[in-house]
Order: C-alpha cells, then sequence, then structure tokens
C-alpha cells in the first residue's frame, strides 16, 4: 500500500470575513468574478458535470482540500480499510479551517465500494472537514445527511467493499478538475470550483458588482414597461 510523500502545502489562512464573503455567492458567480482577474482560462478550476451532492438541501461548502487517493476493487496488500490509517489525521490537522476531504477513487468507472459512509464522515467532521468530495460513491446517506456533513460524489453504493488508501496529500483529479492538498475548494449544487488564493480576498467585492449588474438587467425584463431599448441600455450599462 503506497503512502503520501513530503507534504507540500499551498494554503493560507484567509480571514474569517473573507471566507463568509465568499459564501454569500453561488459558484457560478464566483466563477464570474474569478474571470475578472484573468489568472486562468475560462474552461479551467472547476468540476466537468455529474457531481451531486447526494446528502441533499443545497449546501455550500467552501474549505481547504485535504486530499487522498483509495481503491475498492481489491484488498490492499496489507492493513484492511482505510480506517487503519490513522496517519493521515496528522497531515489533515496541518490545514487550515475549515477543511474539504477530497477523495479520489482510481477506481470509480468500475470499483463497487463507497468512499465515505457514516463511521468516516464522523471521523472528518471531528478533524474539522465541512464536507467530502469525491469521484467516487458515497454510502448512509441518511445517517450522515442528519450529521449536516454534505457529500458531493458521482453515486451511491451498498458496501465499501475492499476500500482503502492508497496515499495522501499527493494531487488528485476529481471530475476533471485537478486538486492539490490546501487548494481553497468551494461547491454548491452547480459542481465544484477551485479559488486562486492570491484572489480570494478581492473575490467578494468582484462578485457583489457582478450580481447588481445582472440584477439590473433581470429587473428590465421582469418590468411592466419592458422595452427592447430598455434592456439594451442595462446591458450597456454594464460594458
Amino acid at each position: 500500500m503506497g503512502t503520501h510523500k513530503s507534504l507540500e502545502h499551498r494554503s493560507h489562512r484567509l480571514a474569517p470575513e473573507t471566507l463568509d464573503g465568499i459564501r454569500q455567492f453561488d459558484t457560478c458567480t464566483i466563477a464570474n468574478a474569478i474571470e475578472r482577474f484573468r489568472v486562468r482560462l475560462r474552461n479551467e478550476g472547476y468540476t466537468q458535470p455529474g457531481l451531486r451532492c447526494l446528502t441533499g438541501g443545497s449546501p455550500r461548502l467552501l474549505g481547504f482540500a485535504a486530499t487522498c487517493r483509495i481503491r475498492s476493487s481489491d484488498p490492499p496488500v496489507n492493513g484492511n480499510a482505510y480506517l487503519d490509517r490513522t496517519d493521515w489525521w496528522g497531515s489533515i490537522g496541518q490545514l487550515p479551517i475549515p477543511r474539504i476531504a477530497v477523495i479520489q477513487d482510481l477506481e470509480a468507472e468500475y470499483g463497487s465500494g463507497s468512499t465515505v459512509g457514516e463511521v468516516h464522515a464522523a471521523i472528518l467532521k471531528a478533524f474539522h472537514c465541512a464536507g467530502v468530495i469525491t469521484n467516487g460513491a458515497v454510502r448512509d446517506i441518511p445517517g450522515v445527511s442528519r450529521m449536516q456533513f454534505p457529500m458531493f460524489a458521482r453515486t451511491a453504493a451498498v458496501s465499501h467493499a475492499y476500500t482503502h488508501l492508497v496515499d495522501y496529500g499527493e494531487p488528485v483529479e476529481i471530475f476533471g478538475l485537478q486538486v492539490r492538498s490546501g487548494d481553497l475548494l468551494y461547491a454548491d449544487c452547480h459542481g465544484v470550483i477551485s479559488i486562486p488564493h492570491d484572489i480570494a480576498e478581492k473575490l467578494p467585492a468582484a462578485a457583489l458588482e457582478i450580481r447588481m449588474q445582472g440584477q439590473r438587467i433581470i429587473d428590465v425584463c421582469q418590468s411592466s414597461d419592458f422595452t427592447p431599448e430598455r434592456l439594451l441600455e442595462a446591458i450597456k450599462s454594464n460594458s
């Protein structure tokens, strides 16, 4: 069974006011705000369609990524389930709070095991993880829902099968999104977006401006005296 190599911390602490400011907007608005800073291409930095919050509702999950990779189809060479791998706990504890467990199932396309259930969710929550994001399956959905621990996953599974930890602290890929340990992630009903640390503090103000610009157009479209001319004027005012 593999272990983690030297953990490269890329995260830095952000003021609670910055995190709260980001949470006021959905991932779509944050994506638009990131575009303004031209720090990456517009088709990068977010998950492709298919990821769902299986625990229900429309939660907004923001935190620093605690990464690991697992397999579930075959037994590990040594050890049992990844409950045995308590060495991962130290790695999680080095990250700023809030944290998100980000688990790549290396066999997600053909494996049958769950990556997280009620017991694992309780452990991760005790280590200040606000939720989990995985390309694999999860289970014990009613119990985890009662914990208020969002699980973003591909699907649900009955059994954990032979799920075991391969390594942790290494880069992972979730629905096309490359994630490194310490990345700041934001998830909601639309998917997951990675937030560049260098511009995180500037995003709430940019997102607010974008929201106000969009609302002006919506207000014109929904007004009783709508005209194409007024709509064009509203659009031009946002240019």
